[in-house]
């Protein structure tokens, strides 16, 4: 798969193909051929990407419930987490844009955690998330969490069978910690299929706005499709349950993907001013719970 992605690239710069914008903040990959790659079509649920104006007009009003939601929970004093997990490329950081976009940063904060400094190696695994939690009145959201451990670094190698079986046998038990100490948590992963995610990487690294260096790591994720998928739903299995359960989001339309996580977020509370019709509830065919999604 990784030398597939790299004569590819090396085949759209031959031909002197690039990456190009349509009108839907997506960007298009063209193949040799001058055809659109329309790898997102891939076992999803609709024929059409979700149009532009209906995009921008929905996630204007979900983004002004988010507000209202925001400000009922500084009046309040609750609590929130909500963490997006997913492979790489599946459009969780662009979520993230959209859910902050609006809000008022003083009580709504991303997470995003480097590698483990050496002390922190040597921490209780969770230590270090814990120092992020929200206080009364705050939202955080996290990019990435604690579920590296479940994805990443057991997939890679970068903890012990001990650590690994350690963290699934906490976990739950922490997370119910925190929702018994009154904090909510919202646990979304976001689910791209295999061809969307290579085209993803392909547009990176030939789009010149959109340029990266993919580190070694980045590349190799490509090649470990089975191993994250076989990691993915055994996190699901083991711990996916009532007080905290995953929430899948296919996300091989990102403006679908968008949408639907603003509205299972803000259909989980009671707020003042809510718009009951606005939110409504998120679409089934592309929301599901975790373990539902196992073995899809």
């Amino acid at each position: 798969m990784l030398r597939d992605v790299r004569e590819y690239i090396d085949r759209l710069e031959i031909d002197g193909h690039s990456v190009g914008e349509d009108h839907d903040d997506d960007p298009v990959l063209i193949d040799a051929f001058g055809k659109a790659v329309d790898t997102w079509r891939e076992n999803y649920p609709y024929d059409e990407r979700m149009p532009r104006e209906e995009y921008d007009e929905t996630k204007y009003l979900l983004q002004v419930e988010l507000l209202k939601l925001q400000n009922w929970i500084s009046e309040t004093g609750s609590r929130h987490v909500i963490l997006f997990e997913g492979r790489d490329a599946a459009g969780k950081g662009g979520t993230i844009k959209r859910f902050m976009e609006h809000l008022n940063p003083r009580h709504a904060r991303t997470v995003a955690l480097a590698k483990p400094s050496d002390r922190e190696a040597h921490q209780w695994y969770f230590q270090r998330y814990v120092q992020h939690l929200p206080t009364a009145g705050e939202m955080v959201l996290f990019d990435r969490s604690w579920y590296n451990r479940a994805g990443v670094e057991q997939v890679m190698g970068f903890c012990s069978p001990e650590q690994y079986e350690q963290f699934m046998h906490q976990v739950p038990l922490f997370e119910e910690m925190l929702v018994e100490s009154g904090i909510t948590v919202t646990k979304f992963w976001f689910s791209v299929t295999q061809a969307e995610q290579r085209t993803r990487f392909i547009i990176r690294q030939v789009d010149p706005v959109r340029q990266w260096k993919p580190s070694p790591m980045d590349l190799q994720s490509l090649d470990k499709w089975d191993d994250y998928t076989a990691a993915k739903e055994a996190m699901f299995l083991r711990t996916d349950n009532d007080l905290a359960p995953w929430i899948t989001i296919k996300s091989n339309d990102k403006k679908r993907a968008r949408i639907n996580a603003m509205r299972y977020f803000l259909s989980r509370f009671e707020y003042e001013g809510k718009d009951e019709i606005m939110v409504g509830q998120p679409d089934p065919l592309i929301v599901k719970r975790g373990r539902d999604a196992v073995g899809d």
